[in-house]
């Protein structure tokens, strides 16, 4: 198929742009295969490039001969075009639906993209597998990378280098890979260098109502044992989620089959209530009433903070298991590819000081998402905006972003990078000329997002000022007053609501007041503690 069956108006002239906070427009809209464009060919005008996969849904309005198109980004950016003439109107609107719904991967920008940059590091080479093992090899010898999945035939989500125990050879991962969920086996997400314990992920046990067992698969886990130590598995689902799964061939693990380990379960949400609850916070901060309780209302009713905090507590309760309990730990959820990734890539941030560095986070990204399997094409195919029912769509990927952005807020001088960085993956995740390994085998033909960032001037505009390297383990607080709606994504096009900036300034007055509220009680305990201490007929019986 030709991109030019698609494009039934090409050029028109004469379009109006409107764009927040940025003065209107008039010039010539063009569209070719992947791009619309909007140039008025005036000196120090900026041009709209707007690609095609950033487009989420367009609306159509009509006033007499004169159109205007609606264009809802996955970016949250939300644009007007007026067009003079009703079939010029139509037929753009007819085109940008066409080209904004193409399914095939060899159609996508990536592999028609040419770098107008000089690539100074290739982005394919970086992180790979074979590099992050000899960190590990450094620290210790209980591991060994595998290549049975060299040709993805045990696990088409896995890469094909993997980090296993030493002691477990291909054999037993292959018998394993047929017990749990999409082949997944428990492999080396983190080696927590103060204390030797480590975090491993894998896909739910295929138990199944049967209770079916693999001695195998309990062989390879106890391998990452210590003499004498206990483990914990965190399974990211409710226990009546979990044991509901037993129908659908899925399950647990058995406490008699898995002594030496314990279970604990810890609800994530994920998929299609991930996805309402995203429409739900954009539509909140999208209301024109200028009522502030109303929106306050909705942005509560959205349930995002909510799901922020599930996460983070998770995460906060993998790192304390490993660095206070001296635990090793094992994360699953069902597939292994959503709520895993987000809890076993916070703990990261949370244990590890060169996660939270530019060149870290990358790596860190490169591992526990695009490396582990994260589905980008079906999580990513829709947005807030999207009129089409949702299929797998989830937002799993900008709620890590939300998640991280909270820690950094909460610790601003522990992070090499800046907000910016957080809101430049987010973009990238839903529409990119760049590739990050997302779901392509084809690599050799894109050209990979790490080589733009780590391009000098990209890497100063991404830099954190306030930053000090902190080779501390950070213990995010999980409390309500401590999580923020995140405004430099969701309220960055429409700031100048009054309600929003009203009901933002307001939550932060409270927030900075509880702050205040909270340092005072505890200066109080601090110093009731005190004359405790110093008076025995003071102390609580």
């Amino acid at each position: 198929m030709e991109f030019a069956e698609l494009i039934k108006t090409p050029r028109v002239d004469g379009v109006v742009l409107h764009r927040p906070f940025l003065p209107t427009v008039e010039g010539t809209l063009c569209l070719t295969g992947h791009h619309l464009i909007l140039s008025s060919r005036q000196d120090n005008t900026e041009e709209l490039w707007l690609l095609h996969s950033n487009i989420d849904s367009i609306e159509k309005r009509f006033v007499g001969s004169l159109g205007s198109i609606i264009v809802k980004c996955k970016d949250l950016r939300v644009i007007q075009l007026d067009i003079p003439g009703m079939e010029e109107c139509l037929n753009i609107a007819s085109s940008i639906e066409a080209l904004s719904t193409l399914d095939s991967v060899s159609l996508m920008y990536p592999f028609f993209y040419r770098p107008m940059f000089e690539v100074i590091e290739d982005g394919w080479n970086s992180f790979l597998p074979e590099d992050a093992f000899k960190d590990l090899e450094s620290m210790t010898d209980e591991w060994r990378l595998s290549e049975v999945n060299k040709d993805f035939s045990v696990c088409p989500s896995y890469p094909p280098l993997v980090a296993v125990p030493k002691d477990i050879d291909d054999e037993t991962l292959r018998k394993v890979a047929t017990f749990r969920h999409g082949g997944r086996f428990p492999v080396l997400s983190y080696y927590h260098k103060k204390n030797g314990m480590v975090m491993m992920r894998a896909g739910q046990p295929l138990t199944g109502t049967n209770g079916r067992r693999c001695k195998e698969d309990e062989k390879l886990i106890n391998a990452t044992l210590r003499p004498g130590k206990r483990g914990y598995i965190i399974d990211t689902r409710t226990i009546n989620v979990a044991q509901q799964a037993k129908a659908r061939g899925g399950g647990i693990e058995s406490e008699a089959n898995y002594p030496q380990w314990r279970r604990i379960h810890k609800a994530i949400e994920r998929s299609n209530v991930l996805q309402e609850s995203l429409i739900k916070l954009v539509e909140a901060c999208n209301d024109q009433s200028h009522n502030m309780d109303r929106w306050l209302s909705k942005l509560e009713a959205s349930n995002w903070q909510t799901h922020v905090k599930e996460i983070l507590t998770t995460a906060c309760l993998a790192a304390q298991c490993i660095d206070r309990e001296g635990a090793s730990v094992l994360v699953h959820g069902t597939e292994g590819t959503d709520t895993t990734l987000q809890v076993t890539s916070l703990a990261q941030i949370i244990l590890d000081p060169s996660c939270r560095t530019i060149r870290g986070f990358q790596g860190l990204v490169e591992r526990e998402w695009l490396q582990a399997g994260h589905p980008f094409q079906q999580r990513c195919a829709q947005s807030a905006y999207s009129n089409s029912k949702p299929r797998q769509e989830a937002p799993v990927f900008l709620l890590f972003l939300d998640c991280v952005w909270q820690i950094l807020r909460q610790f601003p001088c522990s992070f090499e990078f800046s907000e910016s960085y957080l809101v430049l993956l987010f973009e990238h995740a839903y529409a990119s000329q760049f590739v990050c390994r997302l779901f392509l085998r084809q690599l050799h033909k894109t050209v990979s997002l790490w080589s733009w960032v780590n391009r000098h001037q990209e890497i100063e505009r991404l830099t954190n000022p306030l930053f000090e390297a902190n080779s501390l383990v950070i213990w995010p607080s999980v409390a309500p007053q401590s999580l923020l709606l995140w405004e430099g994504v969701f309220l960055r096009w429409n700031r100048s609501s009054k309600c929003l900036d009203e009901a933002y300034e307001e939550m932060v007055h409270i927030i900075e007041y509880n702050k205040e509220l909270q340092n005072k009680v505890n200066s109080l305990r601090r110093q009731l503690a005190q004359l405790e201490t110093e008076d025995p007929l003071l102390q609580t019986p």
